[in-house]
């Protein structure tokens, strides 16, 4: 077994594409993170709140949510916090998006998931680009859709590594890198190790404390990383910096920007921070 580093970060995001929560411990299940992902915002054409539309959902990362005693509560932006199932809540998610919206815990057959086009090379594949539209909002975008009974978009687990993090800041100096911009669910802390190392861990098996997984693929970045989370500013610098440095084949589809890595869940499993990652 090789050494690969160790735990830094454990986050989740309880309600999709909102903030997430730091964790000290999370139990793994088959699905992911024990409360990862477990509801999202759905307007009523079925479109799924995903911040990687921002002109029709970006204030959904201006709220927080955090898993507590089995409730899911939110922050919202003016502080006023909601548990889901407080139709409150509703009402004013329905006023911060300027449309009818509602928290689910699960997605209508008929669900979407809106992604805006950036306009740098390696953004989306270029079929997906060709087949891109200009919609109410001003934006063009793709419609796809989650992953087959989830709010996820692929992988159930998103890993970055700081080796990565600390190239792309030395290519864009004024950037501000923080984790927090990627939305991961762990952040290795692999020490001096090579950039973009976890790029060769793909089909391999990582040992996560008592968790193990596969490393199904490169992760693709849409524009949420660009933009403004909690104190953290938005920079257009930021996504550009990747799909200058860091553009690989992903499957069939081409060299996309990616960062971090996608994984399966094997083996169930308790990680904590600090856990070593062989």
């Amino acid at each position: 077994m090789i050494s690969m580093g160790t735990v830094a970060a454990v986050r989740r995001y309880p309600v999709k594409s909102m903030l997430g929560e730091d964790l000290a411990s999370v139990m793994v299940t088959h699905a992911g993170l024990s409360g990862d992902r477990s509801y999202a915002v759905i307007d009523e054409t079925g479109a799924i709140g995903s911040a990687k539309h921002p002109r029709k959902w970006g204030p959904l990362l201006a709220c927080r949510s955090r898993l507590a005693d089995g409730a899911v509560a939110v922050e919202l932006p003016d502080g006023v916090i909601r548990t889901i199932g407080d139709p409150d809540l509703d009402a004013r998610l329905t006023t911060l998006l300027g449309r009818p919206v509602s928290v689910s815990a699960s997605a209508p057959a008929h669900s979407t998931l809106e992604r805006a086009v950036p306009a740098y090379e390696g953004g989306v594949p270029d079929a997906v680009r060709s087949a891109s539209f200009v919609d109410d909002t001003g934006e063009r975008i793709t419609v796809g859709k989650v992953a087959s009974g989830t709010f996820f978009d692929f992988g159930r687990v998103h890993l970055i590594t700081t080796s990565s993090l600390r190239r792309l800041r030395s290519v864009y100096p004024v950037g501000d890198f923080d984790p927090r911009r990627f939305r991961p669910n762990l952040v290795v802390d692999t020490g001096d190790g090579p950039p973009f190392a976890e790029d060769g861990w793909q089909d391999g098996q990582l040992r996560v404390g008592e968790a193990l997984f596969r490393v199904l693929v490169p992760t693709p970045r849409c524009v949420v990383p660009a933009l403004g989370h909690d104190e953290l500013r938005a920079d257009p610098g930021i996504m550009r910096a990747i799909a200058r440095e860091h553009r690989v084949a992903v499957f069939d589809v081409g060299r996309l920007a990616c960062l971090g890595v996608y994984l399966e869940v094997l083996e169930p499993g308790t990680v904590h921070l600090g856990d070593a990652i062989t």
